[in-house]
Protein backbone atom coordinates (compact mmCIF):
# COMPACT_ATOMS: atom_id res chain seq x y z
CA UNK A 1 0.00 0.00 0.00
CA UNK A 2 1.52 3.61 -0.64
CA UNK A 3 1.79 5.35 2.21
CA UNK A 4 -0.20 8.69 2.69
CA UNK A 5 1.35 11.56 1.46
CA UNK A 6 1.82 14.76 3.56
CA UNK A 7 1.27 18.65 3.18
CA UNK A 8 4.07 20.22 2.28
CA UNK A 9 2.90 23.39 2.94
CA UNK A 10 1.00 22.38 6.44
CA UNK A 11 2.61 23.76 9.41
CA UNK A 12 3.05 21.25 12.36
CA UNK A 13 1.31 21.67 15.44
CA UNK A 14 2.82 23.71 17.54
CA UNK A 15 4.38 22.03 20.64
CA UNK A 16 5.19 23.08 24.06
CA UNK A 17 8.62 23.71 25.26
CA UNK A 18 10.52 20.91 27.05
CA UNK A 19 9.56 21.10 30.89
CA UNK A 20 12.77 22.47 32.16
CA UNK A 21 12.28 25.67 29.87
CA UNK A 22 8.69 25.88 30.76
CA UNK A 23 8.97 27.09 34.27
CA UNK A 24 8.14 30.30 35.84
CA UNK A 25 11.31 32.42 35.56
CA UNK A 26 12.21 35.42 38.03
CA UNK A 27 11.66 38.07 38.37
CA UNK A 28 8.54 37.68 40.45
CA UNK A 29 6.65 39.76 42.14
CA UNK A 30 8.11 41.57 45.55
CA UNK A 31 6.88 39.74 48.50
CA UNK A 32 7.29 38.51 51.95
CA UNK A 33 5.01 36.89 54.51
CA UNK A 34 5.43 36.61 58.50
CA UNK A 35 6.72 32.99 59.35
CA UNK A 36 6.49 30.35 59.03
CA UNK A 37 4.08 31.21 55.28
CA UNK A 38 1.47 29.90 53.36
CA UNK A 39 1.75 28.58 49.71
CA UNK A 40 -1.48 30.16 49.08
CA UNK A 41 -0.38 33.76 49.31
CA UNK A 42 2.94 33.02 47.10
CA UNK A 43 2.65 34.91 43.78
CA UNK A 44 3.45 33.19 41.61
CA UNK A 45 1.80 29.66 42.84
CA UNK A 46 4.50 27.04 43.41
CA UNK A 47 3.58 24.00 40.32
CA UNK A 48 3.08 21.04 42.47
CA UNK A 49 0.39 19.24 39.93
CA UNK A 50 3.19 17.65 38.03
CA UNK A 51 1.08 17.35 34.67
CA UNK A 52 3.41 15.68 32.54
CA UNK A 53 3.98 12.88 35.48
CA UNK A 54 2.49 9.71 34.52
CA UNK A 55 1.98 6.51 37.24
CA UNK A 56 2.53 3.47 37.12
CA UNK A 57 1.35 2.15 40.27
CA UNK A 58 4.71 2.40 42.21
CA UNK A 59 3.75 2.62 45.47
CA UNK A 60 0.31 0.41 45.73
CA UNK A 61 -1.50 0.34 49.16
CA UNK A 62 1.61 1.49 50.77
CA UNK A 63 1.48 4.13 53.52
CA UNK A 64 3.78 7.40 53.69
CA UNK A 65 4.67 9.88 56.20
CA UNK A 66 5.20 13.41 54.81
CA UNK A 67 6.11 15.86 57.22
CA UNK A 68 5.79 19.92 55.81
CA UNK A 69 3.44 18.56 53.56
CA UNK A 70 0.96 21.29 53.60
CA UNK A 71 3.32 23.10 51.07
CA UNK A 72 6.19 23.56 48.66
CA UNK A 73 8.16 20.10 48.28
CA UNK A 74 6.04 17.97 50.72
CA UNK A 75 3.04 19.13 49.11
CA UNK A 76 4.04 18.05 45.36
CA UNK A 77 5.54 14.35 47.06
CA UNK A 78 2.64 13.91 48.92
CA UNK A 79 0.48 14.41 45.41
CA UNK A 80 2.76 12.20 43.47
CA UNK A 81 3.20 9.20 46.38
CA UNK A 82 -1.03 9.64 46.18
CA UNK A 83 -0.84 9.40 42.60
CA UNK A 84 1.18 6.38 42.27
CA UNK A 85 -1.05 4.31 44.83
CA UNK A 86 -0.03 5.84 48.40
CA UNK A 87 -2.33 6.65 51.09
CA UNK A 88 -0.65 9.59 52.92
CA UNK A 89 -0.26 11.70 55.95
CA UNK A 90 1.09 14.76 56.32
CA UNK A 91 2.61 16.58 59.39
CA UNK A 92 2.70 20.44 59.66
CA UNK A 93 2.52 23.36 61.88
CA UNK A 94 -1.24 24.40 62.81
CA UNK A 95 -0.61 28.06 61.15
CA UNK A 96 -0.13 26.03 57.80
CA UNK A 97 -4.02 24.25 57.97
CA UNK A 98 -5.54 26.36 55.24
CA UNK A 99 -2.32 24.91 52.85
CA UNK A 100 -2.57 21.39 54.55
CA UNK A 101 -6.17 20.99 53.66
CA UNK A 102 -5.45 22.11 50.08
CA UNK A 103 -3.13 19.52 49.87
CA UNK A 104 -5.65 17.09 51.32
CA UNK A 105 -8.35 17.99 48.70
CA UNK A 106 -5.08 17.64 46.09
CA UNK A 107 -4.39 14.16 47.52
CA UNK A 108 -8.08 12.60 47.86
CA UNK A 109 -8.29 13.60 43.89
CA UNK A 110 -6.00 11.19 43.33
CA UNK A 111 -8.04 8.78 44.87
CA UNK A 112 -6.13 7.97 48.05
CA UNK A 113 -6.48 9.38 51.71
CA UNK A 114 -4.94 12.08 53.32
CA UNK A 115 -4.57 12.27 57.41
CA UNK A 116 -4.11 15.93 58.32
CA UNK A 117 -1.13 15.76 61.67
CA UNK A 118 -0.86 19.39 63.31
CA UNK A 119 1.94 19.84 65.49
CA UNK A 120 5.40 21.41 66.63
CA UNK A 121 7.93 18.58 65.35
CA UNK A 122 10.56 20.60 67.45
CA UNK A 123 9.19 18.37 70.48
CA UNK A 124 9.37 14.94 70.87
CA UNK A 125 6.09 14.35 72.13
CA UNK A 126 5.13 15.14 68.42
CA UNK A 127 7.12 13.37 67.01
CA UNK A 128 6.16 10.37 68.71
CA UNK A 129 2.12 11.16 68.18
CA UNK A 130 2.53 11.89 64.30
CA UNK A 131 4.46 8.88 63.69
CA UNK A 132 1.62 6.69 65.97
CA UNK A 133 -1.39 8.37 64.58
CA UNK A 134 -0.18 7.59 61.02
CA UNK A 135 0.13 3.97 62.07
CA UNK A 136 -3.50 4.06 63.70
CA UNK A 137 -5.20 6.20 61.28
CA UNK A 138 -4.00 4.58 58.17
CA UNK A 139 -2.98 0.73 59.53
CA UNK A 140 1.20 0.84 58.79
CA UNK A 141 3.89 3.07 57.65
CA UNK A 142 5.84 2.12 55.08
CA UNK A 143 7.22 5.27 53.83
CA UNK A 144 8.99 8.26 55.95
CA UNK A 145 9.75 11.62 54.31
CA UNK A 146 11.52 13.99 56.91
CA UNK A 147 11.25 17.09 54.93
CA UNK A 148 9.77 20.01 57.58
CA UNK A 149 12.33 22.61 57.62
CA UNK A 150 13.27 25.75 59.24
CA UNK A 151 15.77 28.77 58.02
CA UNK A 152 16.02 32.67 58.58
CA UNK A 153 19.23 34.32 56.48
CA UNK A 154 21.60 36.30 59.34
CA UNK A 155 23.94 38.78 58.47
CA UNK A 156 26.83 36.90 60.54
CA UNK A 157 27.14 34.59 63.15
CA UNK A 158 26.85 37.00 65.71
CA UNK A 159 23.59 37.38 65.35
CA UNK A 160 23.06 33.47 65.09
CA UNK A 161 21.10 33.25 68.46
CA UNK A 162 21.23 30.22 71.15
CA UNK A 163 17.47 30.21 70.31
CA UNK A 164 17.68 30.57 66.66
CA UNK A 165 20.35 27.91 66.67
CA UNK A 166 18.19 25.34 68.98
CA UNK A 167 15.12 25.72 66.77
CA UNK A 168 17.10 25.27 63.33
CA UNK A 169 18.46 22.02 64.76
CA UNK A 170 15.54 20.70 66.05
CA UNK A 171 13.54 21.53 63.20
CA UNK A 172 15.73 19.50 60.84
CA UNK A 173 17.71 17.30 62.54
CA UNK A 174 16.13 16.27 65.98
CA UNK A 175 12.72 15.74 63.75
CA UNK A 176 14.73 13.43 61.30
CA UNK A 177 16.25 11.59 64.22
CA UNK A 178 12.84 10.92 66.54
CA UNK A 179 10.62 10.33 63.67
CA UNK A 180 12.72 7.81 62.07
CA UNK A 181 13.35 6.10 65.93
CA UNK A 182 9.82 6.04 66.53
CA UNK A 183 8.90 4.99 62.73
CA UNK A 184 11.38 2.08 63.20
CA UNK A 185 8.89 0.56 65.27
CA UNK A 186 6.55 -0.20 62.66
CA UNK A 187 8.69 -0.41 59.55
CA UNK A 188 8.67 -3.93 57.84
CA UNK A 189 11.19 -4.92 55.17
CA UNK A 190 11.04 -2.93 51.94
CA UNK A 191 10.52 0.28 54.00
CA UNK A 192 12.30 3.60 52.83
CA UNK A 193 13.17 6.67 54.93
CA UNK A 194 14.46 10.00 52.72
CA UNK A 195 14.96 13.37 53.91
CA UNK A 196 15.36 16.40 52.12
CA UNK A 197 18.80 18.18 52.65
CA UNK A 198 20.32 21.11 50.84
CA UNK A 199 22.72 21.94 48.45
CA UNK A 200 23.82 23.63 51.16
CA UNK A 201 25.02 20.58 52.74
CA UNK A 202 27.44 20.48 49.63
CA UNK A 203 28.16 24.51 49.31
CA UNK A 204 27.61 26.19 52.40
CA UNK A 205 25.31 28.95 52.11
CA UNK A 206 26.76 32.59 53.90
CA UNK A 207 24.27 33.75 55.34
CA UNK A 208 22.63 30.36 56.82
CA UNK A 209 25.18 28.90 59.06
CA UNK A 210 22.84 27.12 60.93
CA UNK A 211 20.71 25.83 58.20
CA UNK A 212 23.27 24.54 56.58
CA UNK A 213 25.03 22.99 59.39
CA UNK A 214 21.64 21.00 59.99
CA UNK A 215 21.77 19.99 56.10
CA UNK A 216 25.51 18.66 56.42
CA UNK A 217 24.17 16.58 59.56
CA UNK A 218 21.18 15.21 57.84
CA UNK A 219 23.56 13.50 55.09
CA UNK A 220 25.93 12.13 57.45
CA UNK A 221 22.60 10.60 59.86
CA UNK A 222 21.46 9.44 55.98
CA UNK A 223 24.36 7.68 55.76
CA UNK A 224 24.49 6.01 59.02
CA UNK A 225 20.94 5.24 59.12
CA UNK A 226 21.34 3.32 56.00
CA UNK A 227 24.48 1.03 57.38
CA UNK A 228 22.51 0.13 59.85
CA UNK A 229 19.36 -0.51 58.40
CA UNK A 230 20.43 -2.69 55.57
CA UNK A 231 19.88 -6.18 57.23
CA UNK A 232 16.60 -5.14 57.90
CA UNK A 233 15.37 -4.56 54.32
CA UNK A 234 14.93 -0.85 54.77
CA UNK A 235 16.45 1.48 52.75
CA UNK A 236 16.89 4.98 53.79
CA UNK A 237 18.54 8.50 51.32
CA UNK A 238 18.09 11.94 51.24
CA UNK A 239 17.29 14.33 48.08
CA UNK A 240 19.36 17.76 48.29
CA UNK A 241 17.29 20.54 46.08
CA UNK A 242 18.91 23.55 44.63
CA UNK A 243 16.60 26.43 45.40
CA UNK A 244 12.53 25.55 45.19
CA UNK A 245 10.26 28.11 44.83
CA UNK A 246 8.32 27.66 48.45
CA UNK A 247 6.91 29.58 51.76
CA UNK A 248 10.56 29.00 53.24
CA UNK A 249 11.96 31.48 51.21
CA UNK A 250 9.61 34.38 51.22
CA UNK A 251 8.58 33.95 55.00
CA UNK A 252 12.46 33.94 55.73
CA UNK A 253 13.09 37.20 57.95
CA UNK A 254 16.46 37.64 56.39
CA UNK A 255 15.04 38.01 53.17
CA UNK A 256 13.80 41.62 51.90
CA UNK A 257 11.15 41.66 48.69
CA UNK A 258 13.30 42.48 46.47
CA UNK A 259 15.41 39.31 46.61
CA UNK A 260 12.53 37.30 46.67
CA UNK A 261 11.51 38.46 43.31
CA UNK A 262 14.98 37.51 42.20
CA UNK A 263 14.80 34.11 43.80
CA UNK A 264 16.97 31.31 42.45
CA UNK A 265 18.24 34.06 39.56
CA UNK A 266 21.56 32.89 40.16
CA UNK A 267 21.62 29.05 39.59
CA UNK A 268 22.50 27.94 36.37
CA UNK A 269 19.13 27.44 34.83
CA UNK A 270 17.83 31.16 35.94
CA UNK A 271 15.70 30.44 37.82
CA UNK A 272 13.98 28.47 41.00
CA UNK A 273 13.02 24.73 40.72
CA UNK A 274 9.20 24.46 41.16
CA UNK A 275 8.34 21.25 43.49
CA UNK A 276 6.73 19.52 41.22
CA UNK A 277 10.38 18.89 39.43
CA UNK A 278 11.53 17.70 42.75
CA UNK A 279 9.08 15.60 43.78
CA UNK A 280 9.90 12.66 41.52
CA UNK A 281 12.71 12.22 42.78
CA UNK A 282 11.36 10.85 45.97
CA UNK A 283 9.11 8.75 44.32
CA UNK A 284 12.39 6.97 42.63
CA UNK A 285 13.62 7.03 46.43
CA UNK A 286 10.63 5.41 47.45
CA UNK A 287 9.78 2.64 44.58
CA UNK A 288 11.65 -0.76 45.30
CA UNK A 289 11.00 -1.03 41.91
CA UNK A 290 13.12 1.58 40.93
CA UNK A 291 15.89 2.29 43.58
CA UNK A 292 16.29 -1.26 45.26
CA UNK A 293 20.00 -1.10 44.95
CA UNK A 294 20.57 2.52 46.32
CA UNK A 295 20.29 3.46 49.90
CA UNK A 296 22.62 5.81 51.76
CA UNK A 297 22.72 8.00 48.67
CA UNK A 298 22.00 11.90 48.55
CA UNK A 299 20.38 12.71 45.38
CA UNK A 300 21.64 16.05 43.81
CA UNK A 301 18.80 17.59 42.21
CA UNK A 302 20.80 21.09 41.79
CA UNK A 303 19.42 22.76 38.53
CA UNK A 304 23.04 22.48 36.84
CA UNK A 305 24.93 22.98 39.70
CA UNK A 306 27.98 20.61 39.52
CA UNK A 307 29.75 21.96 42.56
CA UNK A 308 30.62 19.75 45.01
CA UNK A 309 30.79 16.26 42.83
Amino acid sequence: MEAPRTDPSAKPARSRPPQMQDEPIPPFEKQHQDPPGLESKLRPRPRYEARNYKAAGKLKDKVALVTGGDSGIGRAVAVLFAREGADVAIAYLPEEESDAQETQRAVKAEGRRCLLLPGDLTRVEACERTVEKTVEELGKLDILVSNAAHQMRKPSLEDVSDEEFDRTFKTNVYAYFRLSRAALRYMKAGGAIIATSSETSLLGSKQLPDYSATKGAIDTLTKTLAMQLLDKGIRVNAVAPGPVWTPLNPSDEGMSPERVAEFGKSSPMGRPAQPEEIAPSYVFLASDADSSYITGTVLRVMGGETAGG
